[in-house]
């Protein structure tokens, strides 16, 4: 018997502990941590690149996000075995939460080639958006390295999916933990010619970034297939095609496979019109853009958290405790985000200078204060990050997927026409654009939590008997 199933009958006499701040901090930190670790690999690798100037950075930056929104949709549908691994535990039939990941397996092998062949179509939207030209050379190359290595995130969804949704987040951090200090070493070595490796520039930060997701499967393979794994789950029987879990991580996952795609095609769209404003408002929005990515990126570890204990207690017929998990994961969030919120607005200026290349740049020196004063005004959104996170993380893991879909497709479309009327037609500054930003996703915070507190959420069934 493991960890997971031990708490599982602790559990059930302690009805008292169930769902509070201690449950919720022993699940979500480890998520926090890993989604820590996937955050410092990105960002240094923008910080190794701002030491070959502004251009390779914003390039890896763009190409990156670009890369990753073709594999959005699969990301997004796959990532949905955490809450239904978590509600058939929850539901005491724990088999079949293996099947959930071999359906998952199956749509990554078909989903790779696919992400491959419409590649082009990532080079048509570079063109469409009007990019610098040295920015958009570099682009197309490290997106094109990146799109290659989609099958290794896809798996690696699939198996952190899986051990979020049991509860075994200390795998999830391990993997993460490795791929960060993998991807370091090697973007170290590879993109300034270090530790006898050539030196690759741009193209070196994507080889280590593939070449960290590698190791990082490689750790949540290991332990999936481990003895006590395959014992526990049924894996080896697992490895089969279920009509039934298909069509399930189908129906349920789809919509937030739909909501990702949709969501990073507009924030990356975003991105893009910032970058077509000209040099000095891509480089500021870029810096701006890698601390929002620290400020956000280990939220969701803690909406893996949410999502997986409300999966679990709706699993077991126990809503009022899952209410209870959303409470304790806005404590959590909120903690969190105060911290970033302070450093925002005590620090900015000291945050923007970490990208300054190591030779003095014209381009920097115009784009810090820029930089500075949006790091300012992202202190006012940090807080409703967190609250658009616990909630939704509720509603997902409660099956309520569609309306969040929904809400937080609108929310991300209405801002890409607003950012395009004041920069393209009303010819505003940057900072008025940034600042409208900011309130659409205060007013948003808004909505999700009184669609959660509606209740709807609580009379929702994903897993009934027998299916």
């Amino acid at each position: 018997m493991n960890e997971t199933s031990k708490n599982m009958q602790l559990n059930a006499t302690d009805h008292h502990g169930q769902g509070g701040l201690r449950e919720m901090i022993a699940l979500a930190l480890p998520m926090v941590i890993s989604h820590g670790c996937e955050t410092a690999l990105i960002f240094t690798d923008r910080v190794f690149l701002s030491r070959l100037g502004p251009v390779p950075m914003s390039a890896s930056m763009a190409g990156g996000l670009a890369s990753f929104t073709m594999m959005t949709f699969f990301i997004g549908l796959i990532g949905y075995v955490t809450a239904l691994a978590a509600q058939y535990l929850g539901a005491g039939r724990k088999e079949k939460s293996a099947l959930v990941v071999s359906q998952a397996v199956l749509i990554s092998l078909l989903a790779a080639p696919l992400i491959l062949a419409a590649r082009p179509l990532g080079h048509a939207y570079f063109e469409f958006m009007n990019l610098p030209a040295q920015q958009l050379a570099q682009q197309r190359v490290y997106f094109d390295i990146l799109l290659y290595g989609a099958v290794l995130v896809l798996l690696r969804t699939c198996l952190s999916s899986f051990f979020s949704g049991i509860g075994s987040t200390r795998v999830v951090m391990f993997s993460a933990m490795v791929a960060m200090v993998v991807n370091i070493i090697a973007n170290y070595g590879l993109i300034f010619g270090n530790l006898g490796l050539p030196a690759l520039g741009l193209k070196g930060a994507a080889y280590g970034t593939l070449f960290g997701s590698f190791c990082g499967l490689l750790v949540l393979l290991a332990t999936y297939l481990g003895r006590a794994n395959r014992h526990e789950y049924n894996v080896l029987k697992a490895l089969r095609f279920d009509r039934a879990v298909m069509s399930k991580l189908l129906r349920y996952g789809s919509p937030a496979g739909v909501e990702m795609f949709l969501n990073l095609v507009a924030f990356t769209t975003m991105i893009m019109i910032f970058h077509g404003h000209g040099p000095v408002t891509a480089t500021a929005v870029t810096i701006v853009f890698n601390w929002d990515l620290v400020s956000f990126v280990p939220l969701l570890g803690i909406q893996i958290g949410v999502v997986s204990l409300v999966g679990r207690y709706m699993g077991a017929g126990q809503p009022d405790i899952a209410q209870r998990v959303a409470r304790s994961g806005l404590k959590m969030a909120c903690s969190y985000s105060l911290v970033i919120l302070f450093l925002f607005v005590a620090l900015p200026g000291a945050l923007v200078t970490i990208f300054e290349p190591r030779q003095a740049d014209v381009l920097f020196k115009q784009a810090a204060p820029l930089a500075t004063s949006m790091l300012r005004l992202a202190a006012f959104y940090v807080l409703a990050e967190a609250v658009i996170v616990v909630f939704s993380g509720a509603l997902r893991g409660a099956g309520d997927t569609f309306w969040a879909m929904c809400a937080s497709v609108t929310l991300h479309w209405l801002l890409v026409p607003v950012l395009a009327v004041f920069l393209k037609v009303l010819a505003l500054p940057p900072l008025a654009a940034w600042l409208a930003l900011v309130a659409f996703i205060l007013i948003f915070s808004g909505v999700f939590y009184l669609r959660y507190r509606s209740g709807k959420w609580k009379a929702l069934a994903v897993v009934g008997d027998g299916s």
